[in-house]
């Protein structure tokens, strides 16, 4: 019987409605190398530093560059595996392993407050680098349940733009949502003999960070959504979208009367940005 009971309190907790709270920031985190995880440097404090002063979240929804899937799906698991999605780095970042429980609670209030498509639950996935990595720096006790998002690789840039907004309800949930990623991204022009140089950026680089924070701080956020009209230096700094996409997740979830910030704002190895965002209540 005690099982039957303990069976009931978890179906009862997936069919109770999440409490309401006070609205939620929203992040989006230039997650930069998987070495992050485990370095120290100036970056790593960024993230410490921007999870200051939010509130204790009951759960957080990341969508990172690193699940691309043709459907759009989310984690259901109790227990999401670690996932060490890279190759070539130290064992002691293999080692890494960040326990946090999943929700699959939020999952399900997630895969029925969106309506623009099928949302699938997912038993396989877990958290992958671009989340993991820096989830750890602003809660290292691993005590908040989280759960990912996965982007699908088939959509446009505005059809991101437009799912995201439908997620604005989860931030009167406790939830606090991350876009995972970084908004210049181009790893086969990367100066790896500048990699120690501070913010080293190729020309091209520079320019495209520059109209982006420029979108990004006045709100025009449609320049970014039709990036790949806006010429060369975009062209360099976004060859692929999965970096840039979870930036288009945290802006679409801006509303009126709420201010932006940035911070982590250098240039690495040339092709890269850290470029990091903050939105919160003003």
């Amino acid at each position: 019987m005690a099982g039957v009971s303990m069976k009931l309190n978890e179906l009862n907790k997936l069919t109770q409605p999440m409490g309401n709270t006070d609205q939620m920031p929203v992040l989006f985190m230039g997650h930069g190398s998987p070495m992050n995880a485990i370095e120290e440097n100036e970056f790593v404090q960024g993230f410490r530093d921007a999870g200051k002063g939010i509130p204790a979240p009951t759960a957080i929804l990341c969508i990172s560059a690193h699940w691309e899937t043709k459907g759009t799906f989310v984690t259901a698991m109790e227990k999401p595996p670690t996932i060490h999605d890279f190759g070539g780095f130290p064992k002691a970042l293999f080692d890494v392993e960040y326990p946090a429980p999943g929700s699959p609670l939020v999952a399900k209030q997630t895969q029925e407050i969106i309506k623009k498509t099928e949302v699938k639950l997912d038993q396989s996935w877990g958290l992958d680098h671009g989340c993991w990595s820096v989830v750890k720096h602003l809660y290292p006790a691993a005590d908040v349940p989280v759960i990912q998002m996965s982007l699908d690789y088939t959509q446009s840039p505005q059809y991101h733009y437009d799912l995201a907004k439908e997620l604005s309800s989860l931030r009167k949930k406790g939830v606090l949502i991350i876009g995972s990623g970084n908004m210049v991204h181009n790893l086969r022009m990367v100066a790896w003999d500048k990699f120690n140089q501070p913010d080293y950026a190729y020309d091209w680089a520079a320019e495209a960070n520059a109209k982006m924070k420029a979108s990004i701080l006045n709100g025009d956020h449609q320049p970014l959504i039709n990036y790949k009209a806006q010429g060369k230096a975009f062209e360099l700094a976004i060859p692929t979208p999965d970096h840039f996409l979870p930036l288009l997740y945290t802006l679409a979830l801006k509303e009126e009367g709420e201010k932006i910030s940035l911070f982590n704002d250098k240039a690495v190895a040339g092709s890269l940005t850290m470029t990091s965002v903050k939105i919160e209540k003003a």
